[in-house]
């Protein structure tokens, strides 16, 4: 059986069961994830672990090509101005922090890592992933201030971390091939991404709007036309050896501009699309999982490291990002706890892969440390969710 036919079925079976998984805080990502690694143990071999590898970057390039831009387009700008503070430090201090203390601490860790490496692992791992939580925004008591401020953060922490992705990626092949001059090749590459996505975005609002004005389209031909303009950014930014994630994430936000109110009913396609996608993302995750864990050996370093990421690296700088907020201790540690990392970090990694193997660089500490520390947050994550904000409630 196909991969595409496994999904397919794992999706109409999750589909009928989702509300009662949900009760039982077995979230979606932890259903296709097991999926995947059932599918490709030996006993069964359902799949081949070269389409999946395939199939897993077409489909993640493009699930988060959409997520990027849906919730770049869709940022409550007049809320977030009523209480900028809170999402702005978690972005602008906690985020920096994150990436700086979880290159430290694989420096420390994580044999041979040098500081490009480390640096790579921080980046990669630094953007959260919300809909490994979901049950915490179901809570009603979970006061609006701080799910917006959670929600905005998620929202733009993975497009603020995609250009950090890039230069230390960057960073790791010129230490390994120090003849080059990748670095250089990564600012350009940021900036195309930049102007691309923002003309793409600006003159896709404007044509859109014009269009709405004049009565020229449906609610849902805007909501496909959207879609196609996140892919356009993302395709027109690596036609031009740009970063497309940048690209997309630029164009959101230049889409959500133009557009103002009309961008959270147009972009509802490109999200509900992309959480379709991103089912299927995690199902091929899980067939690649064990072999990548095989491959470096099930040392203990990948998974310190990954219980460190998911409590110490995440906790520390948003504890210090929101020192003088007179924000409550209880609410910097559900703030701190509730850093999933997924599916841009599964994109993020499998892009980064890609460079380092075509430099000659060894990826396997690097594939191991992410996967495990994506795997706990999944698991984790996904099953303390109801029970977390139950209790900061």
């Amino acid at each position: 059986m196909g991969a595409l036919a496994i999904v397919a079925v794992c999706i109409v079976a999750y589909s009928l069961a989702a509300k009662r998984l949900e009760a039982l805080n077995i979230t979606g990502p932890i259903v296709f994830i097991v999926a995947g690694i059932v599918v490709n143990l030996p006993a069964f071999s359902l799949t081949s672990p070269g389409t999946a590898t395939t199939g897993l970057r077409i489909t993640s390039v493009l699930t988060l090509t959409l997520l990027l831009f849906d919730d770049a387009s869709t940022v409550d700008l007049a809320a977030l101005r009523r209480d900028a503070a809170f999402p702005l430090r978690l972005l602008l201090i906690g985020l920096p922090l994150t990436v700086a203390l979880g290159t430290a601490v694989a420096r420390g860790i994580l044999p041979p890592a040098g500081v490009g490496i480390a640096a790579l692992i921080a980046a990669i791992l630094a953007p959260t992933d919300l809909s490994l939580g979901l049950a915490m925004f179901a809570n009603d008591k979970v006061p609006d201030r701080v799910r917006r401020a959670i929600n905005v953060e998620s929202g733009l922490n993975d497009g603020i971390a995609a250009p950090l992705v890039a230069v230390f990626t960057a960073l790791a092949i010129a230490e390994f091939d120090q003849s080059s001059y990748p670095l250089v090749e990564a600012v350009r590459e940021i900036g195309i991404g930049t102007i691309a996505g923002a003309l793409v975005g600006v003159t896709g609002a404007w044509l859109l709007v014009r269009s709405l004005k004049a009565s020229w389209s449906s609610g849902a031909s805007r909501q496909f036309a959207t879609a196609a303009l996140a892919v356009l950014a993302y395709v027109a930014s690596t036609a031009l050896h740009g970063n497309g994630f940048i690209a997309a994430f630029v164009g959101g936000l230049a889409f959500g501009a133009v557009a103002k109110r009309d961008a959270v009913e147009s972009a509802e396609f490109a999200e509900e699309a992309g959480t379709l996608l991103s089912l299927a993302v995690w199902f091929m995750f899980g067939t690649s999982l064990l072999p990548a864990l095989k491959a470096a050996g099930w040392t203990w370093q990948p998974i310190a490291y990954a219980a460190l990421s998911l409590t110490v690296i995440r906790m520390v700088p948003v504890a210090l990002a929101l020192i003088g907020s007179k924000t409550h201790g209880s609410t910097k540690l559900f703030v701190g706890w509730f850093g999933p990392r997924g599916l841009a970090s599964v994109v993020f990694l499998l892009q980064a892969i890609d460079a380092l193997k075509a430099a000659g660089v060894d990826t396997t500490m690097l594939a191991a440390t992410v996967a495990w520390t994506i795997l706990g947050s999944v698991v984790l994550h996904g099953a303390s969710a109801a029970g977390v904000a139950a209790w900061y409630s």
